[in-house]
């Protein structure tokens, strides 16, 4: 039986007009797919609702969440009655939405008494918005004569207690995602599952990370061993640049997992980062499409691209970024500087986007988010005491407002010429390069430039090296 799992993003179920293209969308692949599982996220801005009413009660507001709690039903009961014109399928549903937000209300009074919030409540509180339009969207599919249900995803994938960031364990998810679809799946159901969210072992409510209903769709579809796995969002695939920053940027037709992943690393939004992983591993086709035009073929995702011309495909940039340097004339050839600086970093459980270091060894540095820098440099200084103390190091700190502009393409080390034409590009818009990197995947080239130079660089990197080829 040939599957699909098809993700739906926050303005792809953001509205009831936008809920009705998506059901459209799920019945009109009925004759192509014998077996369908559907993974929606919150309504666009549900989430970012959730958390500040949370945050807000956290500080002491016992306000703002009630006006959320207000807002946020009058808006999904406004979905509910433009779906559905009679009583009976808007009743039960307006009593689903009531109890979700009664919920969420009551978890941000608690907060708001204990003048705190820990991860583990705030998963549970941000976690509405996909339990909401999970009911909904199954129940459209009904009334429009399909069978449907509304699965809860906690039910199905198993995480560790990571909260706010879970990681799935396959092995656990994959037997429970057997034995609660498949039987669906064989009966004609269209499950409709939520976004977003695990739940450990014991079944204590996970979320998987902002973006994260990527990631829900591609464990499904490695879990199901489906045939291929659809992105619904907004825009008509990956493009080789943002089209906000580029308006020539064009759609790329395929993409290989490397090069993806890449892009999506390094500040592409169209696909979660962590969503490549899994259907990297079953060899799964990966397709990003747009929901308000699906006429359009959309972005190919593959393993490999069969010819690979080893020039850039796609530009783009990561935003709110500082480096921080640790340099000193004492650090040549003395052993374990880098491990003991990042054993310093992970300690602060920040994420390194790009590291480069002098051949001479006299510096290392590494580009964080901003956010992370003063605990980060702190951690660092407090390491490396003995070496600040003796000049073996002369100091630690950050350049801040800087941006990774990233030249992404397949087989780019092996292309003579390529990182030519990009620092060629830069210098022809007089912009400076701070720091250069490039992985040993041969998938990108990394520049650090200032923050007010990023537009430049992208459009001049998206100029001179792909559009002029």
């Amino acid at each position: 039986m040939r599957t699909v799992t098809m993700k739906f993003g926050g303005t792809s179920v953001g509205s009831a007009d936008a809920i009705s293209q998506a059901a459209d969308i799920i019945l009109l692949g009925s004759q192509a797919w014998e077996h369908k599982v559907v993974v929606v996220s919150a309504a666009s801005g549900v989430t970012d609702s959730l958390l500040r009413g949370a945050l807000t009660a956290a500080c002491g507001d016992g306000e703002t969440y009630r006006a959320i709690e207000a807002d946020l039903r009058a808006r999904h009961f406004g979905m509910v009655h433009e779906l559905f014109s009679s009583s009976n399928g808007s009743t039960p549903l307006l009593a689903t939405v009531d109890e979700c937000l009664a919920e969420f209300a009551a978890f941000c009074r608690s907060i708001h008494v204990l003048g705190e919030v820990t991860p583990r409540a705030m998963d549970t509180v941000v976690s509405v918005g996909e339990r909401m339009n999970a009911c909904i969207v199954a129940a459209l599919l009904r009334h429009r004569g399909a069978k449907s249900e509304a699965v809860d995803a906690t039910e199905l994938i198993v995480t560790d207690s990571t909260f706010q960031k879970a990681i799935p364990i396959m092995e656990l998810t994959c037997p429970r995602v057997t034995e609660q679809l498949v039987p669906l799946l064989n009966d004609g159901v269209i499950p409709v599952v939520t976004g977003f969210i695990g739940a450990t072992r014991e079944g204590i409510l996970t979320t998987l990370g902002r973006g994260g209903s990527d990631f829900t769709a591609a464990i499904l579809g490695d879990a199901l061993n489906c045939d291929e796995v659809w992105i619904w969002t907004d825009v008509d695939g990956v493009m080789t640049a943002d089209p906000r920053v580029v308006p020539e940027a064009q759609l790329i037709p395929i993409l290989s997992y490397g090069e993806v992943s890449e892009l999506a690393y390094f500040g592409a939004k169209v696909l979660h980062p962590r969503a490549i992983r899994p259907v990297v591993e079953r060899d799964i086709p990966l397709w990003v499409k747009n929901t308000f035009n699906p006429t359009c073929p959309g972005t190919r995702i593959v393993r490999e691209l069969e010819n690979s011309c080893g020039t850039v495909r796609a530009v783009t940039a990561i935003k709110n970024l500082s480096m921080v340097t640790v340099e000193g004339r004492g650090m040549m050839g003395v052993p374990g500087i880098a491990a003991r600086t990042f054993g310093a970093v992970a300690g602060r459980g920040a994420s390194v986007l790009m590291i480069s270091q002098a051949s001479s060894e006299q510096s290392i540095c590494f580009v964080v988010p901003e956010e992370t820098v003063p605990a980060v440099v702190q951690a660092i200084e407090a390491e490396m005491a003995v070496e600040l103390g003796r000049r073996d190091v002369d100091r630690v700190w950050s350049l801040d407002d800087i941006v990774i502009v990233t030249a992404v393409g397949a087989g780019l080390r092996g292309t003579p010429g390529v990182a030519a034409r990009a620092f060629g590009a830069l210098a022809g818009g007089n912009i400076n390069v701070v720091a250069v990197a490039q992985g040993s995947s041969e998938c990108s080239i990394c520049f650090v430039v200032a923050a007010n130079d990023a537009t430049d660089a992208v459009r001049s990197i998206h100029n001179e090296v792909i559009l002029d080829g």
